[in-house]
């Protein structure tokens, strides 16, 4: 968040800000989020208190930068319930989404709480999670993410058309987050070209290995990279046109251009989805062990992962094949005639 937008927030947010960042040592991605979320609530406590409308006029111009502890301490679970409201029926929010802002509020009144003792109540505490619809992990077929490779190939107006081959191709085969792909300097590539680290969420690092095409994939940009006028200082493996980090909304941009080239702008797909394509793929083709897919996707429990363990409707069809049942079948006797089961 930039310095003039966090001067408007309350000195309390600020303040959590910066435990986030140096005591738990969030990302700046993760912070960012968790600020907006949290702008969102104090916006909606000041209209809602005033008894004025919650309209996205009135929430642009709300001014939250007085609010203090006393006015925290205040809220109640039914405050917290109106505002879930709001999420649902004036934002139209997905119960995922609430539940990721309920999560940003549990965390600041537990740093209001916990870390400030200013109080003792929690208006959170004893408030459910929105229940999410489980759904499976939607994500390219095979052909689906050649025919995507094949746009950034055969795009041959474009000047960055290996860095982009290279992004795809680091998305479909590796699986890392937006965030994630972004961050990485080219010191954080093996010399050898075997393996990069990434820095995922919380700041944890891993390293991922890479396999034929992501080496090929980026020697091919390297030798553009390493030619490509930076701003000094830069490190970073991708850059712009600007010779600085590429942002996260230039890769979605690239992503959504190729997505659409590809003829497959309407389905739904996004940056995301390519990671849910690597997991995906590797775990129903290449039957890659659920808790080696865990460590690849830097995922911190299990369970998280799991949802990459359904499987296709071929694999179902084959499954029911192997009932050793599945050959029975009923012995005809065309000299007995049908009975009647009431006789």
């Amino acid at each position: 968040m930039k310095p003039e937008e966090l001067a408007l927030l309350p000195p309390d947010a600020r303040e959590f800000a910066r435990h986030k960042r140096i005591i738990q040592n969030s990302s700046a991605l993760t912070i960012d989020e968790y600020l907006l979320d949290l702008r969102i609530f104090f916006k909606f406590l000041v209209l809602y208190r005033d008894g004025k409308k919650l309209s996205a006029e009135n929430m642009e111009s709300c001014d939250v930068s007085n609010l203090a502890a006393e006015d925290f301490a205040s809220v109640t679970a039914t405050d917290i319930y109106e505002y879930l409201y709001y999420l649902s029926a004036d934002r139209g929010d997905s119960p995922r989404t609430r539940s990721r802002k309920l999560s940003a509020l549990r965390g600041f009144y537990k740093f209001l709480i916990v870390k400030k003792k200013y109080f003792e109540h929690d208006p959170c505490a004893n408030i459910e999670n929105p229940k999410m619809k489980k759904e499976l992990p939607k994500h390219l077929t095979v052909d689906e993410s050649m025919e995507l490779l094949e746009a950034v190939s055969s795009d041959t107006s474009s000047k960055n058309r290996t860095r982009d081959f290279a992004i795809l191709t680091l998305f479909l085969n590796c699986g890392m987050r937006l965030s994630e792909l972004c961050g990485i300097s080219l010191r954080d590539i093996d010399h050898k070209m075997r393996s990069l680290r990434v820095i995922g969420k919380g700041n944890k690092e891993r390293i991922v290995y890479l396999n034929d095409a992501c080496r090929t994939a980026l020697g091919d940009y390297m030798s553009v990279r390493l030619h490509t006028p930076v701003k000094s200082g830069e490190n970073a493996l991708f850059v712009s046109s600007r010779g600085q980090r590429i942002s996260v909304k230039t890769v979605q941009h690239i992503v959504n251009k190729y997505l659409e080239a590809a003829g497959l702008g309407n389905k739904g797909y996004s940056t995301h989805k390519l990671r849910h394509t690597a997991a995906t793929l590797m775990y129903q083709t290449g039957e890659v062990d659920i808790r080696v897919l865990k460590d690849i996707l830097g995922h911190e429990q299990l369970n998280t992962t799991q949802i990459y363990t359904h499987v296709s409707d071929k694999g179902m069809e084959s499954a029911m094949s192997k009932n050793p049942l599945a050959a029975v079948k009923m012995q005809k006797n065309t000299n007995v005639e049908a009975v009647d089961d009431d006789k």
